[in-house]
């Protein structure tokens, strides 16, 4: 088990909400993420065109999201192994909440920025939540209620793009999307206070407060050269120095951490095999949810007739008959997708998820010409995303200790926004080789991306398949429960 300074001070007490209550409510919570994550990338061009700013800087509403994200997630991760969870939780929400008053409200794009930069604590949510389910169910309901958790995070992303969709059907205002994000989270807001119990700290210790300014550092830097990359000219001076400042600040972090009382993430927590590997294998999972986004977002709505493929969708088509499917498909796994962990452990699932992916991704890659190949895809696509989403948290919390469990799974968030950060640059150079004379993307472009997804899939597979714990793991969380189970339903 890995070492820590952070004991549990109280012994385990009755939950006075229903079990079954706490998961749902939570797992709403953690749909805010899925959906503030993906609801304005439909939206990029319309607030270009309404704030009369070009497409370059209203990226930025994406890139500071996701630079703001990975910066402050594991800081709020150990806030709440250190803190009252649901207090942490309540700040967390009204700060996203004051993030989409703040970008439902504004007409300036610096101000839009400003918020989008609030509502990327919503990253920390599902951390948050994770360790609220460590301290509040017993052992032998915990994989199955992180499985629902972590598998609606998987299918929200398509619920998110559908949604947006609709709401943006006609000539409407990109405000709407804001306004849609601001009524959900004081609704949110709402469900937290319910069915959220209030409990003490349950862990003693202190804040490494310059390792989280030399993490956030770091990542933002690497995470900057990844997503302006393709803008900068991926040889460019910029590009170049951030990403080789953000590596040299990374390793400068790690050999701090190394060395301090009361690390901010346990290196030797990070360096062990099962939570290597497996947070590796976060990093190619989150990838293959962007290119399943993105990829058959786009290739519906390009125009047949010049480009001899695609379908002409508009948004709303794209979103109600070709992703629409699938997002349900999602909803529907992550419902029962915490049986499958309980009967069989996370690691065969993960496996299945991969096959459906791999199997997929190359259906769509080689056949693409009917409306039924696409949305046949989508629905395993997104099976292999709710699934594997839902798997991969419960391979990380069963090494760790209930002190660490929210760094620790806010490390594996940020592995998957990583992994979507790689997925969406990669999808961008790709779809930048365009048809000659045309402004529509090459066949062989969308057809490298439904690969990609394949090969990142399997990749994710094999890395699960060496992530297993040695012989002196035998006594973790995961080997004690699954010993029980065969013995144990949900209920």
């Amino acid at each position: 088990m890995v070492e820590t300074g952070a004991m549990r001070s109280d012994a385990p007490v009755p939950l006075r909400h229903h079990p079954r209550l706490l998961v749902a409510g939570l797992s709403i919570v953690v749909l805010t993420v899925a959906v503030l994550q993906t609801a304005v990338v439909p939206v990029l061009g319309i607030i270009a065109e309404q704030l009369h700013a070009s497409i370059l800087g209203v990226s930025w509403a994406v890139t500071a999201n996701l630079l703001a994200a990975v910066a402050a997630t594991p800081l709020i991760g150990r806030l709440a192994d250190l803190h009252r969870k649901k207090t942490v939780l309540l700040v967390v929400l009204a700060v996203v909440l004051a993030g989409s008053l703040l970008a439902a409200l504004t007409t300036s794009l610096a101000l839009l920025i400003v918020g989008r930069v609030l509502q990327a604590a919503s990253y920390a949510l599902y951390p948050i939540s994770i360790a609220i389910l460590r301290d509040e169910l017993p052992e032998d309901r915990l994989m199955s209620a992180m499985a629902v958790l972590s598998g609606t995070l998987g299918f929200g992303g398509g619920t998110g793009l559908v949604v947006v969709g609709l709401l943006m059907n006609g000539h409407a205002g990109y405000h709407r999307v804001f306004w849609l994000t601001t009524v959900f989270t004081v609704v949110v807001i709402a469900i937290a206070m319910l069915v959220v119990p209030r409990r003490g700290r349950s862990s003693d210790g202190t804040i490494d407060w310059l390792g989280a300014i030399g993490i956030a550092a770091g990542l933002s830097a690497v995470l900057l050269a990844v997503t302006q990359g393709n803008s900068w000219g991926w040889l460019s001076p910029a590009t170049l120095a951030c990403a080789g400042v953000g590596v040299a600040l990374l390793l400068a972090w790690w050999w701090w951490e190394r060395r301090v009382t009361q690390p901010l993430v346990s290196t030797k927590m990070l360096a062990r095999r099962p939570i290597l590997l497996t947070n590796v294998a976060t990093i190619f999972v989150g990838m293959g949810l962007y290119f399943a986004f993105l990829g058959l977002t786009q290739f519906v709505q390009i125009p047949r007739g010049p480009a001899g493929y695609g379908f002409g969708a508009t948004v709303l088509e794209a979103s109600v008959v070709y992703l629409l499917p699938g997002a349900v498909t999602g909803f529907l796994i992550a419902l029962v997708s915490g049986r499958f962990i309980d009967r069989f452990g996370a690691r065969p699932v993960l496996v299945i998820a991969a096959v459906a992916g791999i199997a997929g991704f190359l259906f769509v890659a080689f056949a693409h010409s009917q409306t039924w190949q696409v949305i046949v895809a989508g629905i395993l696509a997104n099976a292999y995303i709710s699934l594997g989403y839902g798997a991969l948290p419960a391979l990380v919390v069963s090494e760790v200790d209930a002190g660490e469990t929210g760094v620790a799974t806010s490390m594996n968030a940020i592995a998957r926004t990583i992994g979507s950060s790689l997925a969406a640059a990669l999808v961008a150079v790709l779809l930048s080789q365009l048809v000659a004379g045309t402004a529509v993307p090459l066949e062989s472009s969308f057809i490298a991306i439904f690969v990609g997804g394949a090969a990142t899939a399997a990749l994710a597979m094999v890395l699960i398949a060496f992530s297993r714990p040695g012989t002196g793991a035998a006594d973790s969380v995961e080997a004690r429960y699954e010993t029980r189970a065969m013995n144990h339903e949900w209920g």
